[in-house]
């Protein structure tokens, strides 16, 4: 890359990237700015961002307010220790988290990345039993399905999908099956729930979308059949909401349109509106009671250094506030809308194999993924941040997005691909 800043240069010898080898590939682009949905390059181009970095920026970047109370808590106390002491940010928003969460969905373990949360409800799962005096080490799982790339979440995901195919042996064994989509799949379900339960500490799922596994939609109705069926097995039930939370599907969880109390629910991204890393393990209160207990062994034996960060729960405050204070689900129904008409002609594509929308996420799945890469730059040159992965061209655009910009990423997808 010609023309890049010092900075760039020296420092691009000693960071290791993402999901990249980097060998191969392209460098990346050096970034001077955010504001709104924009991106702005140090070469000063802009590109509108289509997938809210990683699907957390709901509110866009830079947003006022949030900004404003990161600041004032950034100068009363950025962070201090959650052993043995607590503050006014955290204590708030567990409080507000377990209002909006349904049923008894009341305790709140605050971490930093979606990852850890993950890790935090398996491991609350499997010392549930052991605190009952039961052993289940075992965990259900579906293909397609992404959950992090730790050690632990790694052994929930799909391990012939995904990207952790090469750790087979060194990850522990999970049970893995299809998600049931239909009434005979959860007859079959529930019946491999059955045979599998005494192992079984819980089955975990993400809700309504699978999203890493390459944006593949499914119903309400499959949430409810895996519920249903955790509960006639007695195994617990953990949904992913990381990618889903707050209003990425349509509601504010995607929970919410099935109807269903999980045992435990994981949120992150757009939690602290994407400006800081923070998630949240909330479970419900018959969980928590199992580690109540006056035996020091039955606590939760779980504290990361920043847990509960003072100066990411005051930006999650703030999220919550700005979608509190607007109709966010408005906005995400009036995106969903807008993309389903005008991602619509990327069907007549003869590399398009399917279009599909689903709140305000976008996809259009391509018959050749070999020519995901050659994409990315013609994405970039139309002026749009749009990062397709596996076969698929999608969009997670912030949810304050006004429809002029995204008119710009629907039609820059539709140029790509027509020239393609």
């Amino acid at each position: 890359m010609t023309g890049t800043p010092t900075w760039y240069d020296e420092g691009i010898q000693h960071i290791w990237l993402p999901y990249t080898q980097m060998k191969t590939a392209t460098p990346p682009l050096p970034v001077k700015a955010t504001s709104g949905v924009r991106i702005t390059l140090d070469d000063g181009r802009e590109l509108i961002d289509g997938i809210s970095s990683w699907w957390a920026a709901a509110h866009g970047y830079n947003h006022p307010h949030i900004l404003d109370a990161m600041k004032a808590q950034l100068d009363a106390m950025p962070h201090v220790m959650f052993g043995g002491l607590v503050h006014e940010q955290a204590l708030k928003l567990s409080s507000r988290l377990a209002a909006m969460l349904p049923g008894d969905l009341n305790r709140c373990f605050i971490a930093e990345s979606g990852s850890v949360s993950v890790e935090v409800a398996m491991k609350m799962a499997a010392q549930y039993f052991m605190n009952r005096g039961e052993r289940r080490t075992k965990f259900v799982h579906f293909r397609g399905t992404y959950h992090g790339d730790t050690l632990g979440t790694m052994a929930v995901c799909d391990p012939e999908e995904g990207m952790h195919g090469m750790f087979k042996g060194m990850l522990a064994e999970n049970l893995l099956t299809d998600l049931p989509r239909d009434a005979e799949g959860a007859e079959r379900f529930a019946a491999f729930l059955k045979v599998n339960a005494p192992d079984v500490a819980a089955v975990i799922t993400e809700p309504l979308v699978q999203g890493a596994g390459g944006m593949v939609f499914h119903t309400p109705e499959t949430l409810q059949w895996i519920r249903q069926a955790c509960d006639a097995a007695g195994v617990l039930m953990i949904v992913d909401e990381i990618f889903t939370g707050f209003y990425r599907t349509g509601t504010c969880f995607a929970i919410d349109q099935a109807g269903i109390v999980p045992d435990m629910v994981t949120l992150s991204k757009a939690l602290s509106g994407g400006v800081a890393p923070l998630s949240v393990c909330v479970a419900r209160d018959t969980i928590f009671d199992a580690f109540y207990d006056d035996d020091p062994m039955k606590a939760l034996m779980h504290g990361p250094t920043y847990m509960a960060h003072a100066l990411g729960c005051a930006a999650a405050n703030a999220s919550l506030d700005l979608f509190e204070r607007e109709d966010y689900e408005a906005k995400a129904e009036a995106i969903q809308h807008q993309m389903m008409a005008e991602l619509a002609p990327c069907g007549f594509l003869d590399n398009v194999k399917s279009v599909r929308v689903k709140g305000a996420i976008g996809v259009v799945q391509l018959e050749d993924a070999s020519m995901i890469e050659a994409l990315k730059p013609k994405f970039v040159a139309e002026g749009v941040w749009i990062r397709p992965f596996r076969d698929i061209v999608y969009l997670t655009p912030p949810l304050i997005i006004e429809p002029a910009d995204l008119t710009k990423l629907t039609g820059s997808i539709y140029k790509v691909l027509s020239e393609a």
